[in-house]
C-alpha cells in the first residue's frame, strides 16, 4: 500500500517516539531501583549496566565521537525518510524503530554521558551476551526488518539484475 510522504513521516516518528518513550521510561525505573533480579534463572536477568561505550563496549569513553556519530546518523535517516523513504510499511515502521532507539541512547549520553543497559542475557556459564536496552533491541529489529522490508521488495533481485545487465 503506497502512503503519502506526509502519512510516511508521521508514522514513522511515531514509532520512533513510542520507542523512545518506552526506552526513558524503563531505564528511569532501572536507575531509579538498581535491580539485580532473575527473570528467567540461569537465562535471563534485570541487571544495572552503565556502558560508556557503544555495542558491545566498543569505543568506551569516546562519549563526544559516540554523540557526533549518532547526530549525524539521525540526521542521515530523516534525510533518508523526507526523500527516499521506503514503499511499505514494514519499512516505513522499521526506519521508525531505529530512529526511536537512537534517539533513546543519545539521550542516555548526552544526560549521562553513558547509556543505561538492564537486560542480561546468558546461558548458565556456558555463554553471556552484554547487557543491551530497549533502545538497542529495537535497533537491531528495525535493521533485520528493514533488511527483510528490502528483500519483500525485491531490491537485492533488481540490484543483481541491474549488475549483470551492464556487464554483460
Amino acid at each position: 500500500m503506497e502512503r503519502a510522504p506526509n502519512t510516511k513521516m508521521a508514522l514513522s516518528l511515531g514509532v520512533a517516539a513510542l520507542v523512545v518513550t518506552l526506552d526513558q521510561l524503563s531505564k528511569l525505573w532501572i536507575r531509579a531501583n538498581s535491580p539485580r533480579m532473575e527473570l528467567l534463572p540461569g537465562f535471563l536477568d534485570l541487571v544495572h549496566v552503565e556502558n560508556y561505550g557503544s555495542a558491545f563496549g566498543l569505543l568506551a569513553n569516546q562519549t563526544f565521537l559516540l554523540i557526533t556519530i549518532t547526530i549525524a546518523s539521525l540526521l542521515i535517516i530523516l534525510l533518508f525518510l523526507r526523500y527516499l523513504s521506503p514503499a511499505t510499511t514494514l519499512g516505513i515502521v522499521s526506519i521508525g524503530l531505529i530512529l526511536g532507539g537512537a534517539v533513546g541512547n543519545l539521550i542516555d549520553r548526552l544526560r549521562f554521558g553513558c547509556v543505561t543497559d538492564f537486560i542480561d542475557f546468558h546461558l548458565q556459564n556456558l555463554f553471556h551476551w552484554p547487557a543491551f536496552n530497549l533502545a538497542d533491541t529495537a535497533i537491531v529489529i528495525g535493521i533485520f526488518t528493514f533488511i527483510y522490508s528490502l528483500y519483500r521488495a525485491e531490491v537485492f533481485r533488481k540490484v543483481y539484475e541491474h549488475n549483470h545487465k551492464t556487464k554483460g
